[in-house]
């Protein structure tokens, strides 16, 4: 089969030498059991290499089945690639088989695969080079014949230095590496990808198709495009639905572009309780840096009510401003009989007042918690339940933003 048959069929669009020899590749590969890593930035379509690989090869009639390895939380990783037995674990109320079993025969694909755990790394290597596995909870060696290939935006090379990922398992994985490149790289497939996605979109909103002038062409080409292939797509669609006008000048498009001067520019670190993941804050995009500052407003008009809430308390105690020091003054009422009530400053916490035989205690919380909750809801109903959209506009990993939901037990 041709290279262009190849993209009519799995809808792969641009003639680029890189994109060209990466297609090459995975047609010279896909007829062998040989693993494929496949590498590439985030959005540039290295699932759809998968795709290829597995429908060119004899095992196209067996299962095939994707795993994002970013999305599944560490302690569960393993349960889901190798299966568990019963009783293994909390919640562990019946045997299951992993995706190593019940894809047998067929081909299975680890999405980043830089983010799955050192010891889950371990038993990944174990069915490599050997085909066994052994399911949590259980001493039974078992067997399995399935295909590898896994796909990465990180520079394993670069983790297994700063050991991140076994060395082993980084030759083992890329016996044949497969680089898809950035759409930078490609700028030529850019009209040609904008265009095909502004003819789909006008079909499904029926609506006429956008065209770009010379200016705006030369805009998107020249845009360094960091989301890629996703990023365009989204700018086609946006640019489908909310332009009036059907030929999009320059001026019309940067509408629609991010602002380069600040998506960047503010560097998001962790609050305490909000969002809180291993993740490393380099940057964050205009969006997040909107919900920080929603935030610490927030958490501003919280502060407020709470000092106001206590000056309203000392107020019907019959206590004035001059009757509370600094920080804390004995308050004694005129009936000799009634307990001290000391009284902090509305700055401090605890806030304890007493009064005969009432006691009411207000202390400062500043509800992170609830926020981050709220965020997350927001977020996730945004992107449709799109999880890895949702993460990426919080700012947080995929696994992270798992781990939250089953945290608040928040309903998608």
């Amino acid at each position: 089969m041709d290279i262009q048959s190849i993209k009519n069929r799995f809808g792969i669009i641009g003639n680029s030498p890189a994109l060209n020899h990466a297609l090459n590749t995975a047609v010279q590969v896909a007829n062998t059991d040989l693993s494929v890593l496949i590498v590439g930035e985030s959005g540039v379509g290295k699932e759809v290499f998968s795709n290829i690989i597995h429908a060119l090869s004899p095992r196209k009639h067996n299962p095939f089945i994707a795993v994002n390895c970013g999305a599944i939380p560490e302690g569960t990783i393993d349960s889901e690639l190798f299966g568990h037995e019963k009783g293994s674990f909390t919640g562990a109320v019946d045997s299951r088989k992993g995706y190593f079993e019940t894809v047998n025969g067929g081909t299975i694909f680890l999405d980043e695969i830089g983010e799955m755990p050192l010891g889950t790394q371990a038993r990944l290597l174990r069915v490599l080079e050997t085909g066994e596995f052994i399911r949590v909870g259980s001493s039974k060696v078992q067997k399995t014949d399935v295909r590898v290939i896994a796909a990465t935006n990180r520079d394993l090379h670069d983790y297994t230095q700063q050991k991140k990922f076994r060395e082993d398992l980084y030759y083992r994985l890329s016996t044949v590496p497969i680089r898809v490149p950035a759409l930078r790289d490609r700028k030529e497939d850019i009209p040609l990808l904008f265009r095909k996605f502004a003819s789909d979109f006008s079909e499904r909103y029926k609506t006429l198709s956008v065209q770009l002038d010379s200016s705006a062409m030369q805009m998107i080409v020249n845009y360094p495009w960091p989301g890629n292939v996703r990023e365009l797509k989204n700018i086609a669609e946006q640019v489908s639905v909310l332009s009036t006008d059907k030929t999009i000048t320059a001026e019309v498009l940067q509408r629609f572009m991010p602002n380069k001067d600040q998506s960047r520019s503010l560097a998001l670190l962790p609050v305490p309780g909000m969002l809180s993941t291993t993740t490393e804050y380099n940057t964050t995009t205009s969006t997040e840096r909107d919900i920080l500052y929603k935030l610490f407003f927030d958490l501003k008009k919280d502060m407020n009510d709470l000092k106001h809430m206590v000056l309203e308390m000392a107020h019907q105690q019959n206590f004035t401003p001059s009757n509370v020091s600094e920080n804390l003054l004995p308050v004694y009422n005129n009936n000799a009989s009634e307990s001290i009530s000391p009284v902090y400053n509305a700055s401090s916490a605890p806030i304890i007042i007493h009064s005969n035989e009432q006691h009411e205690e207000v202390e400062e919380t500043l509800m992170l918690a609830d926020r981050e909750k709220e965020f997350i809801n927001k977020a996730l109903k945004k992107h449709k339940g799109r999880r890895r959209d949702a993460a990426n506009e919080l700012g947080i990993s995929e696994r992270t933003l798992y781990r939250k939901i089953k945290e608040y037990d928040i309903k998608e």
